[in-house]
């Protein structure tokens, strides 16, 4: 068989239409895309309707559209990623060593707290959190650092339609009380969340401007985190850790 065999043609034909546009074009219609796919525009209409629905493409005129918000956004998010893994390595590196506690890194994609790095811990009871893993943010320490960023207003309007009560106490089961967690925590400078028989500690990552880019944690067994003196070292070496990664962080 050919590779050609193994290839699903709507995907392939989805990326195509992507792919089409750039700096002279960015505007196309589904005539655009027909004739350059050599194919009728019915027949495509099925892939751009999802590619709409998924925020791929955004119409702005009847059978007209442009590169819609998801390309972009998960674009930077990538790139800005990929260039904050290359600081935060070594310095997470260093706090595993030195706590002997499994260490990550996220950022924020939407409402998910997407995970791009771990410095992972050799303990039998560490705990590893898979490279590219996605958790609601109100649910997870790292998270709720990452919702820091936006505002009052901010948070009503991306929260506005989300039903928070479908994940189990003690995650927040309304705005409100999700807004006052938020707040809480941007006080005292640290998230603490309870999982799994694992605890979490978790702390921003700034820019050159105090904007909030990332987060990152230290992530134990309750058996060790759950002990005040080790939980105090390990917050104050995760902070340490913070400043250090926010002093060299990419512009």
């Amino acid at each position: 068989m050919s590779k050609a065999d193994y290839q699903v043609q709507s995907l392939a034909r989805g990326l195509e239409i992507i792919e089409m546009y750039d700096a002279e074009h960015r505007i196309l219609s589904t005539h655009d895309f027909a004739e350059r796919l050599g194919v009728s525009q019915s027949s495509i209409y099925r892939i751009v309707q999802t590619l709409l629905d998924k925020n791929y493409l955004r119409k702005v005129a009847r059978n007209a559209y442009t590169i819609g918000p998801q390309v972009v956004s998960r674009g930077f998010s990538y790139l800005a990623g990929q260039n904050l893994v290359d600081v935060a390595a070594p310095h997470l590196q260093r706090l595993r060593d030195e706590t002997s506690i499994s260490c990550h890194l996220s950022v924020r994609d939407g409402l998910e707290t997407l995970y791009i790095y771990r410095a992972q811990a050799s303990q039998r009871l560490s705990v590893n959190i898979p490279l590219g893993t996605r958790l609601p943010c109100h649910t997870n320490a790292m998270g709720r650092i990452l919702l820091q960023q936006l505002s009052d207003i901010e948070l009503s309007a991306v929260y506005q339609n989300i039903q928070l009560d479908v994940y189990a106490k003690p995650n927040p089961q309304t705005l409100p009380e999700l807004k006052h967690l938020i707040g809480a925590e941007k006080k005292q400078g640290f998230a603490f969340s309870r999982s799994d028989n694992a605890t979490a500690i978790a702390v921003p990552i700034r820019d050159y401007l105090g904007k909030i880019i990332a987060a990152i944690n230290i992530s134990g067994a309750e058996q060790i985190m759950d002990k005040q003196h080790q939980f105090e070292a390990a917050k104050t070496s995760l902070l340490n850790t913070a400043k250090a990664i926010s002093n060299e962080a990419p512009t």
